[in-house]
């Protein structure tokens, strides 16, 4: 073999080398960007699938849910519940209406329940300093009282000082309860010193002795008159003002169904039921 043809032998084998060389980094390169593309699809798909989660919104709750509630929140809250359960299906609220007092008592006892909704801070601080409570409680509204008589208002009655007339028979809320509590401040406020014929346990109860005419006025939250407004009249007076009764709501730290309890306090601050209490007559806290 000659030297030249050697020569160009060598030269063509260092050539084939050379473009074996050049499709392997190139090829290396591509399987590279591939993954790389890969690993952004991954990714972006990701963060697609938690934007996805986050608009969609949280999971509905389901279960049974008992709220305790003080019971001037019977109308609205009955009404709130039922709009609670329209939109979580698989939930079923079950209220337990009462005075605050015996309410937060029976909480402390171990009664089992998930939420309590009370007409005064001082109730619920029974509960909270027992560590029945999760988190801070939150006021959702306010209330004031207003003087319930008779339709028509046969007595004439129109100021807290008329409470105090001979003859004239009042029933309170005992002191204890919210509404009892309010009702002596109220009094205070006026200057007034009257003895009731009877003091109930809850407004509700103070209520009714009017509509069967037992008693010629009693002093109850505006919104019991406004839910009642059928059966008897009310009277407003200044003093009210002096005795305001914010209400707080907490989710309890026994909760048989936290999650419920957790949603259905929630809701209560939402616009929505917001809307409900303060057209009930409950001011915005």
């Amino acid at each position: 073999m000659s030297t030249r043809t050697a020569d160009t032998r060598r030269l063509a084998v260092a050539a084939a080398a050379a473009l074996a060389l050049s499709l392997g980094v190139t090829a290396c390169g591509s399987d590279g960007g591939d993954k790389a593309s890969d690993r952004s699809s991954t990714a972006a798909s990701a963060s697609g699938a938690a934007t996805t989660g986050a608009s969609s919104g949280a999971a509905k709750v389901s279960g049974p849910i008992t709220v305790f509630a003080a019971a001037s929140l019977k109308e609205t809250f009955t009404d709130l519940g039922k709009k609670f359960e329209a939109a979580n299906p698989g939930a079923k609220v079950t209220f337990n209406f009462g005075g605050s007092s015996s309410l937060a008592t029976s909480i402390n006892a171990g009664a089992p329940a998930d939420v309590f909704a009370a007409a005064s801070p001082a109730t619920m601080k029974t509960v909270t300093d027992a560590g029945g409570a999760t988190g801070e409680p939150k006021t959702f509204v306010k209330n004031t009282l207003a003087i319930a008589v008779p339709k028509g208002n046969p007595k004439h009655l129109a100021t807290l000082n008329d409470l105090a007339a001979p003859g004239v028979k009042v029933a309170l809320c005992a002191k204890e309860v919210p509404c009892g509590a309010a009702a002596l401040t109220a009094l205070k406020a006026a200057g007034v010193n009257l003895t009731p014929v009877t003091l109930e346990q809850d407004v509700k109860g103070a209520l009714t002795k009017v509509e069967l005419g037992e008693v010629d006025a009693s002093l109850v939250y505006r919104t019991d008159v406004k839910a009642d407004a059928a059966k008897i009249d009310g009277v407003e007076f200044p003093e009210a003002s002096k005795a305001v009764n914010d209400y707080p709501i907490a989710a309890l730290a026994k909760a048989p169904n936290k999650d419920g309890a957790a949603a259905f306090v929630a809701y209560i601050q939402s616009p929505e039921a917001q809307q409900v209490l303060t057209a009930a007559g409950f001011q915005a806290p």
